[in-house]
């Protein structure tokens, strides 16, 4: 049984493990027929397809993009799923901004990083948040999120 823990949607899965082990254990199984694991794979990138259409459907709007990491209370955004939507993003020319208090410089992806809370949330007229955050709680009217329990333990 699966409960609320992991029955949470976000925006795909991401990191540095699952991505690799799951396309390798595709690889493994690529001569037995098997419908359950390549599907795993084709479901996180058709995900990460359906997130990228909500946001383009707000391309008139300058969008915020709060936090990189895969949930909360991490500083490791490598390989993140919003990582690779925002890789989708850079062919529709979007005004982006990002902010992420865990990196340094002044771009990321070639997008801008605000360093302040309060001057990302007056920016963004609409913002996306892979996970929920009382930081946010504010602006809660412009934040699009798929964290429907606000809840990432």
């Amino acid at each position: 049984r699966i409960g609320t823990h992991y029955n949470n949607p976000s925006f795909g899965y991401g990191g540095y493990c699952l991505p690799k082990d799951s396309k390798q254990l595709l690889s493994h199984y690529d001569s037995i027929p098997q419908n359950i694991i390549s599907a795993v794979v084709y479901a996180n990138q058709t995900r990460k397809l359906f997130i990228l259409e909500h946001i383009l459907s707000h391309a008139h709007q300058r969008i915020g993009i709060y936090r990189l990491s895969m949930k909360k209370k991490s500083d490791n955004f490598r390989n993140s799923a919003i990582v690779d939507i925002l890789q989708l993003c850079i062919h529709h020319h979007l005004d982006i901004i990002i902010y992420e208090p865990q990196i340094e410089t002044e771009t990321f992806m070639h997008y801008p990083m605000i360093k302040d809370l309060d001057t990302f949330k007056t920016e963004s007229e609409w913002i996306v948040a892979n996970r929920w955050d009382e930081e946010i709680k504010d602006v809660r009217d412009k934040v699009y999120t798929r964290d429907c329990f606000e809840d990432d333990l």
